[in-house]
């Protein structure tokens, strides 16, 4: 793995967080690259702010920082502690970092945006800087040249304004936008949608999985969480919306339940989705954090995990492992995880390998529901 991003006789350190051992993956990419090369030759204005949307793990943030006021939009947690640890590691000045859903600062100059995998995400992000833009403001996103269509572009121009793109640098495009003030228009409301089996209404903001409806994996898991007076504290990791947690709190409501995501939109939807479905809703907490990095050891009851397999647009199962590893680190004695996964995953054999003990508890064609006790 490449730890260093050098151009125009500059040098930066990067690195993805949580650092690993014998990491693989790079902290930027070819877009980050076309981004930097494209703008080295504009003349900035060092009292108006830049807005860097979407940055993987500051690589944008630290090239930037020196030379201007940057602000700095993510939904991710390990997106700012990244940021945070890379331009720390370089001895570069601070940047402002905040999520989706705060306000951004007045009167940008330029918005260098890395196009989301969730195009909800980038629809709310492309509204919410048609509001804020002033028309010498200049717009340029970046991807995979395969990861911008023609339905992206289409998004650029309906809630955006006039957009045009380049040609491709080693399997990256840009596309210019031109700001119109005429397309504002106010955010949209979160998604709503019922869950009548289980008595649930969710509330889901733009870039939290399954917006619109409950996916299948999650269905299999809330047929099968367990209602005992023995669990008395219960984590949901990687909650999303925070459905898996909230059915846990109703089948047992003396239990205190926490939910737990690196995604901010994802914390914020469960928080209000505690609110629109618990009758006391400081049964449950939820908390942005990287996997249970910062939850005490020894503290839980039953953890329920339904872990990624991608971290940005990486696959990757360092994720689900971490999860696994903190999560025997956070029961209790005798304290159990149930895990579900797609059956192609593998599960199974790293929390043999990890507990020492593993059990199938429901299955369909697709996916599987696992148990391990510590």
């Amino acid at each position: 793995m490449k730890p260093e991003l050098t151009l125009h006789e500059r040098t930066l350190k990067l690195t993805r967080y949580p650092v690993r051992k014998n990491e693989t993956l790079q902290a930027w990419d070819a877009a980050d690259e076309y981004l930097i090369n494209h703008t080295q030759e504009m003349e900035l204005d060092p009292k108006r702010p830049i807005l860097i949307m979407n940055d993987s793990f500051g690589a944008l943030s630290c090239w930037f920082s020196q030379n201007c006021k940057v602000t700095s939009v993510t939904d991710s947690f390990i997106t700012k502690k990244g940021s945070i640890a890379n331009l720390e590691a370089n001895q570069l000045p601070h940047v402002k970092i905040v999520d989706c859903l705060a306000d951004l600062p007045d009167n940008p100059q330029l918005v260098l945006l890395k196009l989301p995998k969730n195009n909800r995400l980038l629809t709310w992000q492309l509204q919410q800087l048609c509001n804020l833009l002033p028309k010498d403001c200049k717009v340029i996103g970046a991807a995979k040249a395969k990861d911008i269509h023609t339905s992206t572009l289409k998004l650029f121009e309906k809630f955006l304004g006039e957009t045009k793109t380049s040609l491709a640098v080693k399997k990256a495009r840009l596309v210019f936008c031109e700001p119109d003030s005429a397309l504002a228009k106010p955010l949209p409301a979160p998604q709503q949608w019922d869950v009548p089996e289980h008595n649930l209404t969710m509330t889901n903001h733009a870039n939290v999985f399954s917006s619109d409806s409950l996916d299948i994996g999650a269905r299999l898991l809330l047929d099968n969480i367990p209602q005992d007076g023995k669990y008395t504290e219960i984590i949901d990791l990687g909650c999303g919306n925070g459905i898996i947690g909230l059915k846990a709190a109703q089948l047992n409501p003396h239990a205190n339940v926490t939910c737990v995501d690196e995604s901010y939109m994802a914390v914020a939807s469960c928080k209000a989705n505690a609110k629109l479905n618990l009758e006391t809703p400081e049964q449950l907490t939820a908390m942005v954090a990287n996997c249970l990095e910062d939850v005490q050891h020894n503290s839980a009851d039953l953890i329920l995990c339904n872990p990624p397999f991608h971290q940005q647009a990486a696959i990757t199962d360092h994720i689900a492992w971490q999860m696994f590893c903190d999560s025997k680190q956070v029961l209790k004695g005798k304290g159990q995880l149930i895990v579900i996964g797609n059956r192609h995953l593998g599960y199974d054999e790293k929390l043999s390998r990890l507990f020492g003990n593993v059990s199938v508890i429901a299955q369909n064609n697709k996916f599987v529901v696992y148990q391990s006790g510590k």
